[in-house]
């Protein structure tokens, strides 16, 4: 299951997967592009490594990392609770 994360103002969606048994988590992140259809991108934490860019720059992608290292800490709390909705209680 993947669940909503972040929607940048470029409309860059970033979502996550649940916790895998191994601890890590899937961050699956996707900007719609007019020429191309979609950019997309992968990371996995907590170790973050990055695999399959298509389509985004290398300013992109450190902006994009610079979003998912900040915000790690969430994603692994959310992804271990079944997204924020469950994490929140809302």
């Amino acid at each position: 299951m993947m669940y909503p994360f972040m929607t940048l103002n470029d409309d860059t969606e970033i979502v996550h997967s649940d916790m895998g048994k191994d601890g890590r988590v899937k961050v699956y992140i996707e900007k719609p592009d007019a020429r191309d259809g979609f950019h997309h991108v992968t990371c996995w934490l907590p170790d973050g490594t990055w695999e399959d860019n298509n389509g985004f720059s290398e300013e992109e992608l450190r902006y994009l990392k610079d979003i998912v290292r900040s915000t790690s800490n969430l994603i692994l709390e959310f992804a271990a609770n079944g997204g924020f909705e469950n994490a929140s209680g809302f």
